[in-house]
């Protein structure tokens, strides 16, 4: 079923803005670097994800927001530090990254449901991965033979990886709302990188 055109035209920022608010995760921060981000285009749809994430004995907090507008998808991460050399108080960074849609390879999406002879129910878990080939990275390190005396120069091997951006939300820590959320904004996705195909 296609979206009708007033879907379409239905700029999301205001709601964008109130998801991230909710989430009580220094919002002025969040949305000052996501709003620099998107620099005015429309918002068609949106996913917030929050995040705790355990380093040796503290809890940090990780916020991540995807952005989907007419022509990019605008990735944004933020997180807290504790004081270091530099920056002696406490303090969050957030990165932000906008991919044009014609430069997004594949859009993956995997559903998990939870006793699946039991009829068709709502997904447990879905993750979604976007590929977009962005930053190609080659590990190299110098090859080598198992010939302990021989000096020759084998050359490099190497790990082609190309830089992926995976989400993964369950029903039961982020809530049923949060797993249609993503699937929801991952068909969006799909259906603009499939327009935009060549």
């Amino acid at each position: 079923m296609r979206s009708s055109r007033t879907d379409e035209d239905h700029d999301r920022t205001f709601e964008l803005r109130d998801a991230i608010d909710r989430t009580g995760y220094y919002p002025e921060v969040v949305a000052d670097g996501v709003a620099g981000a998107i620099a005015g285009e429309q918002v068609v749809s949106f996913f917030v994800h929050h995040e705790p994430t355990f380093e040796r004995d503290e809890v940090r907090r990780h916020l991540s927001v995807v952005v989907l507008t007419p022509t990019r998808l605008i990735l944004a991460h933020t997180d807290e530090h504790e004081g270091d050399d530099l920056l002696p108080e406490p303090y969050t960074s957030t990165s932000t990254e906008a991919i044009r849609l014609s430069a997004v390879k594949s859009v993956v999406v995997t559903r998990m449901i939870a006793n699946p002879t039991s009829g068709p129910s709502r997904p447990a878990e879905a993750v979604m991965t976007i590929g977009w080939g962005g930053v190609s990275r080659v590990d190299l390190e110098p090859a080598g033979c198992s010939d302990p005396e021989c000096d020759a120069d084998h050359g490099y091997t190497g790990v082609l990886a190309s830089d992926d951006f995976s989400l993964r939300v369950s029903a039961a820590a982020d809530g049923a709302d949060a797993v249609a959320g993503l699937l929801s904004f991952a068909e969006q996705l799909s259906a603009r990188t499939h327009a935009h195909g060549h």
